[in-house]
């Protein structure tokens, strides 16, 4: 029988998947539904089993049946791991994103699942720290800091009872590839968190995933009840968020869990000391949970041996907005923002110049096509005024207005603000009318110089990172697109 696969990935089924299957289920072909492979305009893909591989076609609908199985579809694409969006990639966490039933777990094995598991159970908890300190791994959820460092704090912290927690409550705009994973590759997410716990001594974890993400809250329950036996003595459950935005904020997510208000909580005392329910706890994004079974059964050097300066190892950076080839791009850490926005991604959608890129999300800075030139690297964009975040890139033709852009970053904020602390919960609304001003041409030196101290504040006395992070985008647009806010002083500053 012909057996051809078809990812049920929530994006690919919002473009068609599932009527595509049920045409090829009727015509009695035996369809395998898989994750998304990452590039969505070739979504729906369908992939026929040939005796050397799989052939590609895309996008196809449920009329194409026929043509695809005869081979003359015309959007046939040949081995898609060969097109040159993969080509490419240095797949090392979502390898087998695309290519198995995220929930058969004799394929998950077979793709080498469960080898980093049972290499770290060899091992006592502090040589499998050392291993994933060794490797470089940075939090992948924005901050960058070392998660090996992080598992040794828990570690070596006292007390019977630890916890591992995953922030899987991924809301920044333009980005996926938490829910990718989830959706393609339960298990890994499973099996990393499993070695989390048993490098810090922790036998129960937390999934935390906001409730716009329903296929991949149902997916990872479905893979944490096939799995229980193999994880074993770990357990772990999904809790589902309300959507505040400001739960992506560990403290926030750690007081949603226990039942409260997620409300960002002031540090010290750290998680890792004092966090879930007062014990111990690692937190740790979706995307670093995931790295670990790679890093434990190939070795840390592995993975230490790619990347760029500090950063270590692969990101899964997600490119999104006006772009051609919107989807997810795993490689090593030192591409060029040039090489993402106009290779990998083919540039604009509508075919208009590229003006802006914002990188790490809705709190992200913006840079211009003359910033082109910088590594994909934490150190140089935060020499460069930004942050990589959540590797998040979202692209803007020149139709884009950067005053109504930074506009936006402070009424995000003022929408999303937990309301604890003054400098983001006053600030932000404080912000939105400060820029009002500027647009309707009120005094616009005079509330440019106020609305660059209203960032000065805001960074530098809020709680946590939605305040502090908010100026980002708006400091950006100042000092790159100062055209668009008018003013004498603005250009003035860009100049220097």
């Amino acid at each position: 029988m012909t057996r051809v696969f078809i990812s049920r990935d929530m994006a690919s089924v919002a473009l068609g998947a599932d009527e595509v299957a049920r045409a090829f289920v009727d015509a009695g072909v035996e369809v395998v539904r898989t994750g998304s492979r990452g590039l969505f305009r070739i979504e729906p893909l369908v992939e026929v089993e040939v005796p050397d591989g799989r052939t590609g076609y895309g996008p196809v609908g449920p009329e194409d049946v026929s043509a695809v199985l005869a081979g003359t579809h015309p959007n046939r694409l040949g081995d898609v791991e060969a097109m040159p969006f993969f080509v490419g990639q240095q797949r090392f966490t979502f390898a087998r994103c695309g290519v198995i039933d995220p929930l058969d777990m004799d394929a998950y094995a077979a793709q080498g699942g469960w080898v980093g598991l049972d290499a770290a159970r060899a091992m006592v908890p502090a040589e499998v720290v050392a291993v994933v300190r060794d490797s470089g791994l940075r939090g992948r959820g924005g901050a960058g800091f070392p998660t090996g460092i992080k598992w040794q704090t828990v570690l070596a912290a006292p007390g019977p009872e630890k916890f591992i927690v995953c922030n899987a409550d991924e809301g920044d705009s333009g980005t996926f590839a938490d829910r990718l994973l989830m959706e393609g590759d339960p298990f890994c997410l499973i099996e990393g968190m499993a070695i989390a716990g048993h490098a810090v001594g922790a036998d129960y974890g937390y999934v935390y995933i906001r409730s716009e993400y329903p296929f991949a809250v149902a997916t990872m329950r479905d893979a944490i009840s096939r799995s229980a036996d193999r994880v074993a003595p770990f357990r772990l459950e999904v809790r589902v968020g309300a959507g505040a935005y400001v739960c992506g904020e560990e403290t926030a997510l750690l007081d949603s869990i226990e039942g409260r208000r997620g409300q960002v909580r002031a540090k010290p005392p750290l998680p890792a000391i004092k966090g879930l329910f007062g014990k111990p706890t690692v937190i740790n994004n979706v995307l670093s949970l995931a790295a670990a079974p790679f890093i434990l059964s190939h070795g840390a050097s592995a993975y230490a041996d790619v990347g760029f300066g500090r950063s270590r190892g692969t990101m899964p950076i997600q490119i999104a907005g006006n772009v051609r080839n919107g989807g997810l791009y795993e490689v090593g850490f030192g591409v060029t923002l040039g090489e993402l926005v106009n290779g990998i991604g083919g540039g604009t959608e509508s075919g208009r110049p590229v003006r802006a890129v914002q990188v790490g999300g809705p709190l992200g800075a913006y840079f211009p096509p003359s910033m082109f030139h910088l590594p994909f690297d934490y150190e140089a964009f935060a020499a460069a005024g930004g942050l990589i975040g959540h590797a998040g890139l979202t692209v803007f033709d020149d139709t884009v207005d950067m005053a109504g852009m930074a506009r936006f970053a402070m009424e995000f904020c003022a929408a999303e603000s937990c309301g604890k602390c003054t400098p983001c919960r006053i600030g932000s609304t404080r912000g939105v009318e400060t820029v009002d001003r500027i647009i309707a041409g009120d005094r616009i030196d005079e509330n440019l110089e106020i609305l660059r101290d209203l960032c000065d504040t805001m960074k530098f006395g809020s709680l946590c990172a939605l305040g502090g992070f908010t100026p980002y985008p708006v400091l950006s647009a100042l000092e790159h697109f100062p055209e668009d806010f008018g003013g004498v002083s603005a250009f003035a500053t860009a100049a220097e």
